[in-house]
């Protein structure tokens, strides 16, 4: 039997195209928004079964539509809703980014994860669950928020441009907001293999329930099995289980396995049948997780795979090919000087603005950085670093990182968003594409007219290709939400801060000013 719903437009707006999920809760559409040029989206609708015995549940719904929205622009790691309402028939639904990729039950059904590739995933799926957490403002006051129904199947993995393999957590459906006047809490909702003892009970719950879950999970990301085994699939079993059953450890799984202890460790404290005996917050685990990444298994992950980091290496120290063919293409001192003099417009400040030069009827992308002398003069040998970063929506931007680093004196940060929406934008990208490098040319506070010293930054070619494909990307994207892109990509700038310094660490490859330019 054809499904009703394909082929339909709904409110007007969405022509739902095909049927791309089930669930208890409802089914879930692919779908055009006409609005916006055909732009792909996901509809969910509320059962109408579940509508017509429970009439809260559509209330539940219509609250998980507004929670999801919430958190969704305060972590790129949430689906992002952008719409909901109630249809003609006076059924629910909501409006989801649509998100081409796999489930990460798939994934780990399918193949067995690298260490790095665990960790990766880990702290992004924490990095979600610490911003439902910490609360979004209900009527003025913050509320934390339990998902209740961390699972393999509600983590959608999906390729990137910008961050590479992105973890996204999907239904909050069930997620209850903990105010102190509702009693809503006392039944239970979820997935019995993956509930911990005080969700089973019926009790109200806090963070620490997702904790438990989270570590049911890391343990089948790691051995592809679950901890706990329930001898029939009904509420008593699984109940008896975890509360009294032992979690297997992952030598009673494959006694080959090489996991750090620290890894194991982390995984059975988050499967304490104690809520005070586990973690007690997400951060904990996100500390634990960045020590394995920088101290004790620093070894074991490569650099250029993490999936936040994408197409970096290579940036720091191109072959010498491509150094030659940036020198050769340089521009002399004299020649950037004519033009390059502190604009009237600029303040005598620390800001970091980029502009494009015309040297003989050539244009050259340059990023223009005014620091106080002394800064200058503490990075005169460097190591270069360059690193691109792109959303797409809610509206196209692009995050241009530079940093020159000295191993006595540490990095300068020196980033920039460019609009991808604005021409200005739109003709620097293209440039740092097509040229693969440019000039980071450094004004002295004490004395801005001219820079004092010139740096030449090349851009890895994989990166040059991302630019060029993000471009193309950008021109279909529709407007809107520029501070939100913005804020986002801020918060992954912020994340991979210390993955860029491990790496910068690592390299030896310090080199002084090119002077000369």
């Amino acid at each position: 039997m054809s499904d009703p719903n394909i082929g339909r437009l709904l409110v007007k707006r969405y022509h739902l195209q095909e049927l791309i999920g089930t669930g208890a809760m409802g089914r879930v559409y692919r779908a055009k928004d006409n609005l916006l040029g055909g732009v792909p989206v996901a509809i969910k609708f509320l059962s109408m079964s579940i509508q017509n015995k429970k009439m809260r549940l559509r209330e539940r719904f219509e609250r998980e539509a507004k929670t999801c929205a919430l958190l969704g622009q305060k972590s790129i790691h949430i689906v992002r809703v952008m719409d909901y309402g109630v249809d003609e028939h006076n059924t629910p639904f909501y409006v989801m980014e649509y998100l081409q990729g796999k489930s990460l039950s798939q994934i780990v059904r399918k193949q067995h994860l690298t260490l790095p590739r665990f960790l990766s995933m880990v702290r992004q799926i924490c990095l979600g669950l610490q911003c439902a957490h910490d609360g979004i403002p209900i009527d003025g006051y913050p509320c934390p928020i339990i998902h209740r129904d961390v699972k393999l199947s509600n983590m959608m993995v999906v390729a990137d441009p910008s961050f590479g393999e992105l973890v996204k957590i999907l239904d909050f459906g069930i997620a209850k907001l903990l105010q102190s006047n509702t009693h809503q809490t006392n039944f239970y909702l979820g997935t019995l293999a993956y509930s911990s003892p005080e969700q089973m009970e019926g009790k109200e719950l806090d963070s620490r329930s997702d904790i438990y879950s989270l570590g049911v999970m890391m343990f089948e990301m790691l051995t592809g099995k679950l901890p706990l085994v329930a001898p029939t699939h009904s509420f008593g079993a699984w109940y008896k289980v975890h509360h009294y059953e032992k979690p297997r450890s992952f030598a009673d799984i494959n006694s080959e396995l090489q996991i750090p202890k620290s890894v194991e460790n982390l995984v059975m404290n988050c499967l304490a049948k104690a809520s005070g005996d586990r973690p007690q917050k997400v951060s904990e685990i996100l500390d634990i997780l960045t020590n394995v990444e920088t101290t004790d298994h620093l070894s074991l992950i490569p650099l250029k795979p993490n999936p936040l980091d994408v197409d970096s290496s290579g940036t720091i120290a191109e072959s010498e090919q491509r150094n030659s063919l940036a020198l050769r293409a340089a521009l002399s001192r004299e020649e950037i000087i004519k033009q390059a003099t502190w604009p009237k417009n600029k303040p005598i400040a620390n800001i970091v603005f980029p502009h494009i030069l015309n040297i003989n009827n050539s244009l050259n992308p340059t990023l223009w950085i005014m620091l106080p002398r002394e800064e200058i003069q503490k990075r005169l040998v460097c190591t270069r670093y360059n690193q691109f970063m792109f959303i797409m929506n809610p509206h196209p931007m692009l995050l241009w990182i530079t940093v020159i680093y000295n191993r006595q004196h540490g990095a300068k940060w020196l980033p920039y968003y460019l609009d991808l929406k604005t021409n200005f934008a739109i003709e620097v990208a293209r440039l740092l594409g097509e040229t693969g490098h440019y000039r980071l040319l450094l004004f002295a506070s004490e004395e801005p007219k001219y820079p004092e010293h010139i740096l030449m930054s090349t851009i890895a070619t994989d990166q040059c290709r991302r630019l060029h494909d993000w471009l193309a990307i950008s021109h279909t994207l529709a407007s809107g939400g520029g501070q939100l892109s913005k804020n986002l990509l801020k918060n992954e700038y912020e994340k991979i801060k210390p993955q860029i310094l491990v790496k910068l660490g690592t390299m030896n490859t310090d080199s002084p000013f090119d002077l000369s330019a």
